[in-house]
């Protein structure tokens, strides 16, 4: 009788793990350093990089190699780096894409909390509760605006629908928590009819009004300033978008914001809430309870939900047809109307 076979279990995944802060840092030097920069003008030696970056020739070669290695650049039998199409559509400045920003702010602002996420676990103090009045406005006005290019896409693809269904109407759109004001910029973009009322805090409001600015929709956005749980919304809004921020909160301060949102609301009106989704067995989105843990690092209560969490608050706070719209991102939006 043939003896059985036990598969081989290495340490290689483990070992990447270990590594994992690597790539993130490698990114981040060479957006700073312009490389993806210089290489969008043509392919090029590590020598030839060095000289026109003004950097280290070593430390160029090794940079250079080790993003090969991911991916995010090639290299010819000659030594000539070249970029890819994922590095030349995000990681160069000039370009709409751009998301180096993101890698600015992992090294600049997430890894170095991160680093005590061990005494975190155990107290389950946060090392800087960023949804407080005194953190909240530094930090997000730190980086709001390095992130627009992440939501763009899906915000454009929800103004195509919204503005459509709405008809020739005029539109009153709520942008809560707006940042850099991605959201209310889209809708604003697609039609002359929107009109768009941005609620963040003060010192973060200068952000979406720049980018309206440089989108040319200015003359159609509103700024409330404060706080959200505060701040007099107004109301007879046909939609309200909440991007990216019930993940600051607990369970009973996201239910309360989102009866705020719903008095705020016509008749009718529609919420949109972009979020990191877990799936509903918190096992298998990487990504998502990645992000539930940075909560646990940046907030006092915050984390990342399932999609029947939220629909739960939603039908509470007074909505229907909850539902999904397929948008380009890392989940789907999730859409639903204020009941009559």
């Amino acid at each position: 009788m043939a003896a059985s076979i036990e598969p081989l279990v290495t340490p290689a995944r483990l070992l990447q793990f270990a590594w994992g802060f690597a790539v993130p840092l490698m990114i981040d030097a060479a957006v700073r350093r312009r490389l993806f920069d210089a290489l969008d003008r043509g392919p090029k030696t590590a020598a030839a990089l060095a000289a026109e970056t003004g950097i280290f020739e070593r430390g160029a070669c090794a940079a250079l190699n080790a993003l090969t290695s991911v991916e995010l650049l090639s290299k010819d039998p000659e030594g000539r780096y070249s970029l890819t199409p994922e590095s030349a559509l995000f990681l160069v400045s000039a370009k709409p894409s751009f998301l180096g920003g993101v890698f600015r702010h992992a090294s600049v602002d997430l890894i170095p909390r991160w680093l005590a996420l061990n005494e975190i676990v155990r107290t389950g103090a946060p090392a800087r509760d960023v949804d407080g009045a005194a953190g909240g406005a530094a930090h997000f006005h730190g980086f709001v605006e390095d992130i627009f290019p992440l939501s763009y896409p899906a915000a454009r693809a929800l103004a195509d629908a919204l503005v459509s269904e709405a008809g020739d109407a005029p539109l009153r759109a709520l942008d809560v928590a707006a940042g850099a004001g991605v959201w209310g910029v889209a809708l604003a973009q697609r039609s002359p009819r929107v009109r768009v009322t941005a609620v963040d805090w003060p010192q973060v409001l200068d952000a979406p009004r720049r980018v309206a600015r440089r989108f040319g929709v200015d003359d159609r956005l509103e700024t409330r300033a404060g706080d959200l749980f505060e701040v007099d919304f107004g109301g007879d809004y046909q939609i309200a978008t909440l991007g990216h921020i019930l993940h600051s909160f607990g369970p009973s301060r996201s239910r309360a914001l989102l009866a705020k949102v719903r008095q705020a609301l016509a008749p009718g009106g529609v919420i949109v809430i972009a979020e990191f989704l877990v799936d509903e067995a918190r096992a298998a989105q990487t990504n998502a309870l990645i992000f539930a843990v940075n909560m646990l690092v940046n907030t006092e209560e915050g984390d990342a939900y399932s999609f029947s969490e939220i629909a739960g608050w939603l039908k509470e706070a007074g909505f229907e047809n909850v539902r999904t719209m397929a948008a380009p991102g890392p989940a789907p939006l999730i859409l639903a109307n204020r009941a009559g």
